[in-house]
């Protein structure tokens, strides 16, 4: 999947700062996931780099891991081919009479060019023990994980059993009023004046509500209003407040 990495320029956020970021070309069906892998540092890390976009003046691109060094420190480690680093952090502790100060010396490579990510890691303070190891923030391309919903009307409705297919991570109200499925009963509408047939998703008038016969694990954990409503059929959910695959990685 390393021919879905692209990069983007994000003006900043109240969680984020302006920069440029790894993102995926088809978000529909992949997403950027980010870890942690601490390796030891004395002998080099063990980690082959290939550049897939560079050659900017800027140092601007992208730069991937495209293989460990057999038995090197990387080795083992959980990092695949296809990651790519964005951050390298060493803390380093001093002791001092009684007392323990830490210094931590961080570089980002993110978006950077084959050049500009070496020179990056070569900036990081020479290794100081045989155990000193250093920390990095991998970026990983992953599947967006899909879920099969079968859906099952009341006898009395005279519908057809209808299956879906949910990207894990998707509202189940919204995701199936988006594939036509018909979800409120027309007595519904006296909750609403603009005639909608519900509260708008604010998990108030309970028309959304399904009964889940199978696959409750799969869907995250009911929050303090939804339990209270709903506490007479534990296996009933309210449809807008429900997220389908929730927790799913792959």
């Amino acid at each position: 999947a390393a021919e879905e990495w692209k990069a983007v320029l994000s003006a900043g956020t109240a969680i984020m700062e302006a920069g440029v970021y790894l993102d995926v070309k088809s978000s529909k069906d992949y997403f950027v996931d980010t870890l942690k892998f601490e390796i030891k540092r004395a002998g080099g890390m063990g980690i082959e780099l290939l550049e897939l976009a560079g050659g900017r003046e800027d140092g601007l691109g992208i730069t991937m891991v495209s293989g460990l060094v057999d038995g090197g420190n990387a080795d083992g480690s959980g990092i695949l081919p296809g990651d790519s680093i964005s951050q390298l952090e060493v803390v380093r502790s001093e002791s001092s009479g009684n007392s323990q100060t830490e210094e931590t010396v961080a570089v980002s490579t993110e978006c950077l060019g084959y050049d500009a990510t070496i020179d990056a890691i070569l900036s990081l303070p020479e290794v100081s023990s045989k155990d000193e190891t250093v920390l990095l923030t991998i970026k990983r391309i992953r599947r967006k994980p899909r879920v099969t919903v079968k859906l099952q009307y009341p006898p009395a409705l005279n519908e057809p059993d209808t299956t879906i297919e949910l990207f894990a991570g998707e509202n189940l109200r919204r995701a199936m009023l988006t594939r036509g499925i018909k979800l409120n009963d027309k007595l519904s509408e006296r909750f609403d004046s603009g005639g909608l047939g519900d509260c708008g998703a604010d998990g108030t008038c309970a028309t959304c509500v399904v009964g889940v016969s199978k696959g409750e694990e799969l869907l995250d954990p009911k929050k303090i209003q939804e339990e209270q409503i709903l506490q007479k059929n534990p296996r009933w959910r309210m449809a807008c407040k429900t997220v389908v695959g929730h927790g799913m990685t792959e």
